[in-house]
């Protein structure tokens, strides 16, 4: 592909514009679906950044709010990320039968579900705001400051589902830039209102900020799935419970949570360690290091998603080989572009940790944890195609028990082995991250080539 042509390329892939992705050129699918996606992503990431940044003015109480009410809804996140991926690869699957009315009801049903969901998690975190913020080791001042907060962001809980579902069918139907647009709606409204409403009403604004900025994606979302301006067409008669339809979105939904519980909780553990063998300045370079890992991994995020939706529409064509192809045409996009970041990060760590922070205790644990977690990335951006790309064939058990094993049968013991046994101490923790993802890009490789996940039924 020349240069004029992935620029054209990329133009046409911001524009939104139909494509069939079961024919034609594969590299040239994978920039149309990847591009959009990653963007998405970034502004996903550029939201979390702003958000904390005015909270931050507030004071200490403020922070330790959003940091507790945060770990509290990566609960929800868990469940919206599972069911938005059963969704994705349901409507994925129709769509390349080249049966948009079922993959409008499987879309619809996805919904009925989320909904029922959703309804019931936003009233127990009305209700219970306070106490879920005492038990999770909050003091007496955070939680008589932060309960409004926490009730809030818990009371929008619909929002938060709603929002990664309908861009998970709106994936799984090719039209990745519908995702991008109604995510930046809701990034957009955020960071505008976020200052204004803490202004006004302080931390509680901060909350009412991020619901109305959700709720507004969703409402274009909405919008556009009801209007049927694309493939999909979505009306009250596919919204009449359907039991085997929302069967096998569950089937699929509860292996992509329980992945994302999986690797949350490890990150969790191994942040516990570092700080418990490396104390806060170590702590604090970890966690500096961490915040580039999660940005500058996006481009595989993006190129994963893409293979999801990529191979849940040539399975549903019968296209097999397709299929297997555009995995790993998209694995070598992801090897290619994870290389740079790795070089970015052995290269420039300490510029860019310097950033963040003078502290010359902080500084070194930063640099150290940032040059080692560079070092797995081209393993990260395989695993994460990969894995994303059986989920999207509604292969989901398979992935969610590679992760267990990877991440808490070996990295977990690894990692404590590493800092406690040996003279790397914080750093052991950090040693155990890149090379669990080894363990994970070759064991999800070695899976994928056996092919079982053509033959799943969805």
């Amino acid at each position: 592909m020349t240069l004029k042509n992935l620029f054209v390329t990329i133009k046409r892939a911001l524009k939104g514009e139909n494509h069939d992705y079961t024919e034609g050129n594969i590299p040239e699918a994978v920039i149309l679906l990847a591009v959009p996606m990653i963007l998405e992503l970034s502004l996903e990431s550029v939201f979390a950044v702003v958000d904390m940044f005015f909270v931050s003015k507030l004071g200490q109480n403020a922070i330790a709010t959003v940091g507790l009410t945060e770990s509290v809804i990566t609960i929800i996140y868990s469940i919206a990320i599972g069911v938005s991926t059963g969704a994705t690869a349901v409507v994925a699957r129709r769509i390349g039968e080249k049966n948009p009315e079922g993959a409008s009801h499987a879309g619809a049903q996805s919904l009925v579900f989320s909904i029922a969901i959703s309804v019931v998690l936003s009233i127990f975190g009305v209700i219970y705001g306070r106490e879920i913020l005492a038990l999770m080791g909050a003091s007496p001042d955070v939680v008589e400051e932060g309960t409004s907060f926490m009730q809030i962001m818990l009371g929008g809980s619909t929002a938060i589902l709603l929002l990664f579902l309908i861009n998970g069918i709106f994936r799984g139907a090719g039209d990745a830039a519908m995702a991008m647009k109604s995510l930046w709606i809701a990034s957009g409204t955020n960071i505008i209102l976020c200052p204004i409403f803490i202004h006004f009403w302080g931390l509680k604004g901060a909350a009412i900020a991020t619901v109305i900025g959700r709720s507004a994606g969703v409402l274009y979302q909405s919008i556009h799935l009801f209007r049927g301006s694309g493939l999909l067409k979505l009306r009250l008669q596919h919204f009449n419970f359907d039991f085997p339809v929302v069967k096998s979105i569950v089937k699929i939904a509860w292996p992509a949570s329980l992945q994302f519980m999986i690797g949350s909780g490890s990150w969790i553990l191994l942040t516990r360690l570092v700080a418990e063998i490396g104390g806060t300045a170590a702590s604090a370079g970890y966690q500096i290091a961490f915040r580039n890992f999660v940005f500058f991994i996006l481009p595989a995020w993006g190129l994963s998603n893409a293979a999801a939706t990529l191979v849940g529409q040539n399975l549903g064509a019968k296209q097999f080989q397709r299929a297997e192809e555009s995995v790993w045409i998209t694995t070598k996009y992801s090897i290619v572009l994870m290389a740079f970041v790795t070089v970015f990060f052995l290269i420039f760590a300490r510029s860019v940790i310097e950033i963040f922070t003078q502290d010359p205790i902080v500084v070194a644990h930063g640099v150290q944890a940032m040059q080692v977690i560079g070092s797995g990335y081209i393993f990260y951006g395989i695993a994460m195609v990969i894995t994303q790309a059986l989920n999207g064939a509604g292969d989901t058990k398979v992935p969610t028990w590679l992760n267990f094993i990877c991440f808490w049968v070996f990295q977990t013991p690894f990692a404590y082995f590493l800092a406690e046994k040996t003279d790397l101490k914080a750093l052991g923790a950090i040693v155990a991250i890149p090379v669990a993802h080894a363990l994970l890009a070759v064991l999800a490789w070695y899976y994928f080539k056996k092919g079982n996940w053509k033959s799943v039924k969805v």
